[in-house]
């Protein structure tokens, strides 16, 4: 009898130590669903969500800006960068496009100001530091 019982101690020891290494699956990921209730049910975004429209119309008006100046049409060029920045301050590439339009039109230091700008709101955005760099390049070299 203590042979049987001796057995089943041993059975429960293994048993014991057997169950601390069993692991536990985790389930499937749970994630929240998307908030698409504005979109489907036609309700306006929040205003933290809401593109500025003012914003979108400076982009706009860069993109014609930027047609005029490759036509080599610098005066309506300029009007039209003048308009982006009244919408839209805050772009740095309205700056550099109007240092750029003023460098077609080789009043160099007005180009040099407005690089002067585009570098100060585009700090943060390496790419564009290359372009207001290699701009500035252009600037001096034309300075000479």
């Amino acid at each position: 009898m203590m042979v049987y019982f001796r057995g089943w101690v041993a059975l429960i020891v293994v048993w014991i130590l057997l169950s601390g290494c069993a692991s536990v699956l985790p389930g499937p990921i749970q994630r929240p669903p998307k908030d698409t209730s504005a979109v489907e049910t036609g309700k306006p975004l929040p205003e933290d969500m809401k593109p500025d429209p003012r914003a979108i119309a400076s982009l706009q008006l860069i993109e014609q800006g930027k047609m005029f100046l490759e036509n080599g049409q610098t005066d309506d060029a300029i009007t039209v960068f003048e308009r982006a920045l009244s919408l839209h301050p805050n772009n740095g590439k309205n700056y550099y496009y109007l240092a750029e339009a003023w460098l077609a039109k080789g009043d160099i230091l007005q180009a040099g100001e407005w690089n002067c700008l585009a570098e100060t709101y585009l700090r943060d955005n390496p790419y564009w530091m290359k372009q207001v760099r290699g701009q500035r390049a252009r600037i001096r070299k034309t300075m000479k």
